[in-house]
């Protein structure tokens, strides 16, 4: 005996195309197509503005106590997120009313000692090899060495050692941790050096 088919058999029965879609709902419009488009750049856009924003910054570095390293005016891309300062890394931190950009020299429970005369740099008794600094460091500053970095701080110098502001004065000092705003990648600007940051 056959049964009765109601609206319901007929829906649940509608057969269903290899694009997913329902037969009799018509093909892909340009209208549907071009809204997708646009809903993938919206979201390109919102992904590359939160990562600029939480994980990459750009910073311009102001003056020349980073030469040779970097210059006056250059603009370089820097990661903030996750990041712990390590001995060696270039940071960028807000002791100061501005941004400072300075390479870690030693970290929470390292002893640093400079010998001025030498200008050489020790950093728990073993003397450190410098490439990238523009000249022995014989500037002494107001601090009195050796010194042992409180935990939580990091000990700070500019490569251009003997035209720096940094943790030789006490306006700088050692740097709480809390005010690094993060670790300098590479060089955005100029354009020709692009990327180039030796020793980083």
């Amino acid at each position: 005996m056959a049964q009765d088919r109601g609206p319901a058999d007929d829906y649940l029965e509608e057969p269903v195309g290899e694009d997913g879609l329902n037969a009799g709902q018509g093909e892909r419009t340009p209208r549907l197509e071009l809204f997708e488009w646009f809903d993938s750049v919206v979201y390109s856009i919102v992904a590359v503005v939160m990562l600029l924003s939480f994980v990459f910054r750009m910073i311009g570095v102001d003056g020349s106590s980073m030469v040779p390293t970097l210059q006056n005016t250059d603009r370089v891309l820097m990661v903030s997120a996750f990041y712990a300062p390590k001995r060696g890394d270039i940071v960028v931190f807000t002791k100061l009313r501005d941004p400072l950009v300075k390479r870690v020299i030693a970290v929470g429970g390292q002893t640093v000692d400079i010998d001025f005369e030498s200008g050489e740099v020790y950093v728990d008794g073993v003397l450190q090899n410098e490439p990238y600094i523009a000249e022995p460091t014989l500037r002494e500053g107001s601090t009195t060495f050796p010194l042992t970095v409180p935990e939580g701080h990091i000990f700070v110098m500019g490569d251009n050692r003997n035209h720096s502001s940094d943790s030789r004065v006490q306006e700088v000092g050692f740097v709480d941790t809390r005010y690094v705003i993060g670790r300098v990648l590479f060089r955005v600007f100029p354009l020709p050096s692009f990327g180039k940051i030796p020793y980083v």
